[in-house]
């Protein structure tokens, strides 16, 4: 079962992908003998959902490790090549473990630590290095789920994420997310505690170069929701914080 790329509200285009039983690449992200965009550059300047990540063929997932990381995805077939733009935000969704009951309070979960372990290796270190941001979605009571919110409205928080981007505009010409290392160095405005603070988290982490910095431009987009002109420490921490389920597991 999958399903087509579909025009959302707004005109976002929204592709959903689901797990299916083959063993070739080719039926996700290219489909043909000839080099045609797939459900890669579909989803260009649009959102990529893939539900139950590690169901996915190991094969199939690493060929997001290039777009994500420079928005194009090349395709090769025999003699003839093609590169497609793929500039998409990827969203990807998974059960805590095996049984889906990890970490519930009910205790119902069984699984060894072993299947525990086998279950998210299915995703490799590579690809978890180029994913910002890991939330984790607790299962919640009835009365929980009854109770009123008290959160931000949705139209709150679009005005503070348009005024965000405007400000990362008008410093840079461009989004945070496209932001280069060098250039995101240039553009940070970081306060010295900030920096003294990441550079403490990544060596106790383990943080590769590319965790490091995707860390960083998570900060410096923290702040720019904030309305901060500077990184500050709190940013950061706020950054790391939002990084620390992909980190641990």
């Amino acid at each position: 079962m999958r399903a087509y790329p579909r025009l959302a509200p707004k005109h976002l285009l929204v592709a959903l992908i689901v797990p299916v039983k083959v063993a070739s690449r080719n039926y996700y992200w290219f489909l043909h003998s000839d080099p045609r965009p797939g459900e890669i550059s579909l989803a260009h300047h649009g959102v990529l959902f893939l539900d139950e990540l590690p169901e996915f063929d190991r094969k199939v997932l690493e060929v997001l490790r290039e777009p994500l990381e420079n928005g194009q995805i090349h395709i090769s077939r025999a003699a003839r090549q093609a590169t497609y733009p793929a500039r998409f935000q990827l969203v990807a969704a998974m059960n805590p473990c095996p049984c889906g009951f990890y970490g519930h309070p009910s205790g119902r979960c069984r699984c060894t630590p072993e299947q525990l372990g086998r279950y998210r290796g299915r995703i490799s270190g590579p690809l978890l290095d180029r994913i910002d941001l890991a939330v984790e979605v607790p299962s919640l009571a009835p009365q929980e789920l009854q109770a009123a919110s008290s959160g931000e409205t949705s139209a709150v928080v679009r005005e503070r994420v348009e005024a965000a981007r405007e400000r990362q505009l008008a410093r840079q010409g461009k989004p945070n997310a496209w932001l280069g290392g060098s250039e995101l160095e240039k553009s940070s405005q970081a306060e010295p505690e900030a920096l003294a603070t990441l550079t403490r988290a990544s060596e106790k982490l383990g943080l590769s170069v590319r965790s490091f910095h995707r860390v960083w431009r998570v900060a410096r987009t923290v702040a720019d929701l904030e309305g901060s002109a500077n990184v500050g420490r709190a940013h950061v921490l706020q950054a790391i914080q939002l990084r620390r389920a992909l980190v641990n597991d």
